[in-house]
């Protein structure tokens, strides 16, 4: 598996979201050895998003200094960049930077099913393996994904994310994104149809 390109996360928030489908997320865990997933399901969050954690921030494009406070600050870092936060002071999410340099934008890895490592991810997680990456909290226990890996360049070791074999249009559905209040109208959640690895959440636009 040959790691996507920096350039590859450059493109459009939208169109990476929906392209990372059938991508793998891999971490050569220093311990666990190689820990591997096909993604199934992504989000797309920018910076004019009010769901995006920079949308109260903005840029200087002269100058680049952005003004505001937060984490969402690192969303202004190159293409491919690892953002991970924690949500509920319980679970970490790992998304990658999109957009070029100075533009904020992330995609959310929301799901995998897991290909290498799975009997590590079940002694860390204690799960059927379809209950143990379907969401993205349980992915990043996994994975071993925390803290320690926001800022990483997800282009190559030990973190990253690599090329798989494409999902054909006729097998991806969209909906509203999941667990947010704000942007709800935006269908920028996309998902393998038929695949049991996918998040079990309601769209937000159905609560």
């Amino acid at each position: 598996m040959e790691p996507l390109p920096t350039n590859f996360f450059a493109e459009s928030t939208v169109s990476t979201a929906r392209h990372l489908l059938g991508a793998h997320l891999v971490h050569e865990h220093p311990a666990a050895g190689r820990l591997a997933g096909r993604i199934v399901e992504t989000e797309a969050y920018t910076e004019d998003d009010p769901a995006c954690h920079a949308s109260h921030l903005s840029r200087n494009p002269e100058t680049g200094t952005i003004t505001g406070q937060g984490r969402g600050r690192d969303l202004f870092a190159a293409p491919g960049t690892a953002y991970v936060y924690l949500i509920y002071g319980v679970h970490w999410l790992l998304n990658v930077v999109t957009e070029p340099e100075g533009t904020a934008g992330a995609v959310l890895i929301r799901a995998v099913e897991p290909m290498a490592g799975v009997d590590i991810m079940q002694e860390w997680r204690s799960r059927p393996t379809t209950d143990l990456t379907n969401g993205p909290g349980k992915l990043t226990e996994a994975f071993g994904v925390d803290d320690e890996q926001h800022g990483m360049d997800l282009t190559g070791p030990p973190l990253y994310l690599a090329d798989g074999e494409a999902v054909p249009d006729e097998e991806v559905a969209t909906s509203s994104r999941i667990g947010i209040t704000k942007g709800v109208e935006r269908p920028w959640r996309w998902y393998v149809t038929g695949s049991s690895f996918v998040s079990k959440g309601t769209p937000s636009d159905q609560k």
